[in-house]
């Protein structure tokens, strides 16, 4: 299989395909974002293979890189949206259902014409799907490879999230969220001891589970 067939043989079959991936499952603090993605195969289709392999897994793209692709995208897109979950919805629903709230809001505010979701991962997104209507999905596992709408997608949630993160850590520059973006790293497990936790952290995460229940311990003790 190469890249796109999934897609090829959607159309083939008379489906027209939106991409859904989301960004920020792992992170300790900040929302979850996801992107939905419709393309106009015969633009994208037509662009430069150098064009064309940049369209994939964000994770693989430096900033520099996403920057190049964005408008890469734009180009050839249908449309698109995004749609998050808060902090506490990521509390409240687990990081799985928070991540599913998040993927139905990107796909009914999406102004675009779709009539299969293809979800990067092996799980669906639980009905209801969108508002009023039921909905074909297709999971696919490494999906930000395989398909481009969604590799689109995470390319547009990574640099929706990314710009959220860095405009947080402006207002909150103890916590450095513009160089982690939420990420579990020393330097931020660090800052969290330093000066405690955030509205904007993830509670239910560890480690900031575990450093709010040895403040607390701290205060009764």
């Amino acid at each position: 299989m190469e890249r796109g067939d999934l897609e090829r043989a959607a159309l083939a079959r008379g489906q027209f395909p939106v991409g859904i991936d989301e960004v920020g499952r792992g992170c300790i603090a900040g929302p979850v974002v996801t992107s939905a993605v419709v393309l106009d195969y015969g633009k994208l289709f037509a662009l430069p293979d150098k064009s064309l392999q940049l369209i994939r897994d964000s994770k693989t793209l430096s900033a520099r890189q996403r920057g190049l692709v964005v408008p890469i995208i734009e180009s050839v897109a249908c449309g698109w949206a995004s749609g998050s979950a808060s902090v506490q919805e990521i509390e409240t629903h687990g990081i799985l259902g928070a991540t599913f709230i998040a993927m139905r809001r990107a796909l009914n505010a999406i102004d675009a014409h779709f009539d299969l979701v293809m979800v990067d991962g092996n799980q669906a997104i639980p009905e209801p799907v969108l508002a009023g209507r039921k909905i074909a999905q297709q999971t696919v596992v490494k999906g930000d490879h395989w398909c481009f709408a969604i590799a689109a997608a995470s390319i547009i949630a990574k640099e929706v999230r990314d710009k959220f993160m860095h405009e947080l850590g402006n207002s909150l520059p103890a916590y450095g969220f513009g160089k982690h973006v939420g990420y579990g790293t020393r330097e931020h497990i660090e800052n969290l001891k330093i000066h405690g936790v955030s509205d904007w952290h993830r509670r239910t995460f560890e480690p900031v589970k575990s450093i709010c229940a040895a403040k607390i311990a701290g205060l009764s003790g």
